[in-house]
């Protein structure tokens, strides 16, 4: 059966996709559709694969390329190269007054038998206290990421040790508090006080 969507580039479509691969400077997700439309390229000239062999050699779905193939033929070689942009529009979840709840409970204590909050039981106790009906926790990663870019700098903040012990670093190990400060003492001494003779 015939393709509802046929590719069919012309020779200044394939030199402009050819250059673009070639020089590998565009996003991955770009590339990778640039060659979903040479090799789906029905003219004469074109090797005109299947949906099926051309996931193979990109590793993409099959979804995708119908996708690719659609966009081109409908919008043009420029739509094609680019995911379309979602037109759904997300309304605000939380008022103040809840975002301020949910930053005060991502700073509490994890429930017993949890070893830290994660952005799924944020949004499960939020609910849990009726703070609101119903919360995401794709919104409580929103919130959270916006209170932290606008937090102070962090050498503005002091953290207490047991604060420092519970944080989680990028490297999965945890923050430990910070070792006191060293002080020289002489024995018998004032901490910090070199003893002189003339003192004694």
């Amino acid at each position: 059966m015939a393709k509802r969507y046929r590719v069919t580039l012309t020779a200044e479509e394939r030199d402009e996709l050819d250059r673009m691969i070639s020089h590998g400077k565009a996003d991955a997700r770009k590339l990778a559709h640039a060659r979903v439309l040479l090799l789906a390229d029905a003219c004469e000239a074109g090797p005109g694969w299947s949906d099926a062999a051309i996931s193979e050699a990109v590793r993409i779905s099959v979804r995708t390329i119908e996708r690719v193939r659609q966009r081109f033929v409908e919008d043009g070689l420029s739509a094609a190269l680019l995911r379309k942009p979602s037109p759904r529009v997300y309304a605000r979840k939380l008022d103040g007054a809840q975002e301020a709840r949910l930053i005060a409970l991502a700073c509490s204590d994890p429930p017993v038998g949890k070893k830290r909050w994660t952005l799924r039981l944020l949004a499960e106790q939020m609910m849990a206290l009726e703070i609101v009906a119903d919360l995401s926790h794709e919104t409580v990663r929103q919130v959270l990421g916006e209170k932290c870019a606008q937090a102070a700098p962090a050498e503005d903040v002091v953290h207490s040790a047991k604060a420092i012990g519970r944080v989680r670093l990028s490297h999965g190990g945890r923050a430990r508090g910070l070792r006191p400060s060293s002080r020289s003492a002489t024995p018998g001494g004032v901490p910090g006080r070199v003893e002189h003779a003339g003192d004694r």
